[in-house]
């Protein structure tokens, strides 16, 4: 009998394909990069069908919309990243759900998710490298400070650096941001007092991730790769 493939599993098999071979193209391992599946506009049962088919981590960039995905599908041991801007009001909904907050911008951002959480947060600081007033993110002079105070902080760890480039369909337009994000980094952790070093680049998204991974990308976002085009 020949199995037909729904839309979505064949989606992901063809995004992991993307990633194992940019991987092998510049000897990475496949298991350096991490693909979270974006559910921005995406139904709780196109999430939990990806689920069925293997993927685990799924990013969302909306507070309340992460935290009625969570209580919906809380059946399923998902690994939930938050990765859209987070207003500090709103950390109420994406502390107690989130083992991820990827847009991390001020210390006052910082504290505001560090009150309400129950447990160890993972963060990552996110860094308007582009300078777009259209963009979220703080600017790289910024971020030494961010992560000094994070690592003062209770309930956060923190683990790297994230940055959204100008959107172009070249995704060679991405490249040099990608770099200069993983040069951000290498500063920071020369600079910083942490004992272990920050290894966390989340970089790049369904057109331009294999450039991401080029460039050091340990986790790459993913929607419409996956789920298709979405209002």
């Amino acid at each position: 009998m020949i199995k037909i493939m729904s839309e979505i599993e064949k989606n992901l098999n063809i995004v992991r394909k993307r990633i194992e071979s940019a991987c092998a193209r510049c000897s990475r391992d496949n298991s350096s990069v991490k693909l979270v599946a974006v559910t921005k506009n995406v139904t709780t049962d196109q999430i939990a069908e990806a689920f069925k088919f293997g993927h685990r981590v799924f990013g969302e960039n909306y507070a309340q919309e992460l935290r009625d995905k969570y209580k919906e599908l809380s059946d399923l041991p998902i690994e939930w990243h938050f990765i859209g801007h987070l207003q500090k009001n709103k950390a109420k909904y994406v502390s107690p759900v989130a083992a991820l907050v990827e847009t991390v911008d001020s210390t006052d951002l910082a504290d505001a998710i560090s009150a309400r959480a129950t447990r160890i947060i993972d963060c990552l600081i996110e860094v308007n490298i582009s300078g777009e007033t259209s963009k979220s993110g703080c600017p790289e002079t910024e971020i030494a400070k961010i992560a000094a105070h994070i690592e003062k902080i209770p309930n956060l760890n923190m683990r790297g650096l994230m940055t959204m480039p100008p959107y172009s369909d070249n995704p060679e337009i991405s490249r040099p941001y990608f770099k200069k994000l993983r040069e951000l980094l290498d500063r920071l952790n020369e600079e910083a007092s942490s004992p272990e070093p920050y290894r966390e680049l989340s970089i790049g998204m369904s057109h331009d991730l294999e450039v991401a991974i080029e460039e050091g990308a340990t986790i790459v976002r993913v929607g419409t790769a996956i789920f298709g085009e979405r209002s």
